[in-house]
């Protein structure tokens, strides 16, 4: 019904009262056209990121025996056959951050790497960064020093290196030193100072006596031993006692991470991808040792430029456990560790993990153990 104030005639109030049903009628047909416009753009955008297997695949990796499931899976064609069709290249990096770097760069798509640098890209990232889709090397990491060095005592006012600021055995050594209450700051200040430096690098500042100490994986913990001199301050693996991970003596030191941008676009690369590096894991615990010791020479020889005496390359496989298991219970402390040395931020880590694809080519393999999460991810 429509009103009719004195004065006024009912023809305006028709006018107006149709104007105004055309303009919710307007109003209405706007919003659906939204509805379907947002509907559409998410549909094309749904069209537009439909997995596909990739043209190439960009991996980094170390020139160090820690690194040998990428060493030997690319040395023995492991990861390239694997990959099929898709194209391998390759990229040598001295440490951590660097790598991440290049991944979040988009200048690789894939890294073994160590995990303190996978949780920095992580918790800086808000979680969009990187995934951890499988384990590749445990233990390996030593704190090697002068000899006149025999306690934590000593170490007041020394100097000692690390591969590289917020890297993983950087993180180890800050956690260490300050257990034993020193403090140390990131500008390499306080009472020990942390000198970042490439591996090469300090085993010559070791021998000229620039250095008195290196907390350093493998082989360089043992080319400082068996070349330089040096000893054994502290063996890491004698700080895991298994919390977390069930596994005592073992702590992660290498692992695979992805770009998630591209292990969205490309899930069967990624896991042909992880079907070549299980390869690589299972020949490095099945090989005869001079069968071994040959293929990983050769590999150094080609991306560090330099193949490893064969005392060295025997202690250093001696340090470690070459496993497809990322040890993720011992995450939580690596977490820690890292906040408390002031290169990691306190954050959740929740979905750092995705071993979906790992569980699967290990169950196609025959292996009827999952490898576990531990509530950080899926498997």
């Amino acid at each position: 019904m429509i009103r009719i104030v004195a004065g006024e005639s009912a023809a305006p109030k028709r006018k107006r009262a149709v104007e105004a049903a055309l303009a919710v009628g307007l109003v209405l047909l706007i919003v659906v056209g939204a509805v379907v416009a947002s509907t559409v753009s998410r549909n094309t955008e749904a069209q537009a990121v439909v997995p596909t297997p990739a043209a190439e695949l960009k991996l980094g990796y170390f020139g160090n025996v820690t690194h040998a499931p990428a060493l030997v899976g690319v040395k023995e064609g492991f990861l390239a056959e694997s990959l099929g069709n898709t194209t391998l290249s390759t990229e040598t990096f001295n440490a951590g951050p660097a790598a991440i770097e290049a991944l979040n760069a988009g200048a690789i798509d894939a890294a073994y790497i160590g995990p303190n640098p996978a949780i920095n890209s992580f918790v800086k990232s808000q979680g969009e960064s990187v995934k951890v889709i499988a384990g590749a090397a445990a233990g390996g990491a030593q704190l090697v020093v002068k000899p006149e060095i025999t306690s934590a005592a000593d170490l007041m006012g020394k100097t000692i290196a690390s591969p590289q600021l917020g890297g993983t055995q950087d993180v180890a050594l800050r956690a260490w030193l300050a257990d034993q209450g020193y403090k140390t700051n990131v500008d390499g200040s306080g009472d020990v100072a942390i000198n970042p430096t490439e591996n090469a690098q300090s085993l010559k500042l070791f021998q000229d006596g620039k250095l008195d100490g290196a907390w350093l994986p493998e082989p360089w913990s043992s080319r400082l031993v068996l070349q330089a001199g040096a000893k054994v301050l502290v063996d890491e693996k004698d700080l895991w006692d298994g919390t977390g991970t069930g596994k005592p003596g073992e702590f992660p030191t290498t692992i695979l991470i992805v770009n998630q941008k591209f292990a969205a676009e490309h899930p069967e690369t990624v896991k042909a991808l992880l079907t070549g590096h299980a390869k690589s894991v299972a020949w490095l615990n099945e090989a005869p040792a001079e069968q071994k010791a040959g293929v990983i020479n050769s590999a150094l020889q080609e991306s560090a430029g330099a193949a490893l005496a064969p005392d060295v390359l025997e202690r250093s496989l001696a340090n470690i456990t070459f496993t497809l298991d990322p040890l993720a219970g011992g995450y939580p402390r690596l977490l820690h560790d890292g906040v408390e040395a002031g290169t990691t931020k306190q954050a959740d880590i929740n979905g750092l993990f995705d071993l979906r694809a790992l569980n699967e080519v290990t169950a196609a393999a025959g292996s009827t153990t999952k490898i576990s999460a531990a509530g950080l991810g899926q498997d």
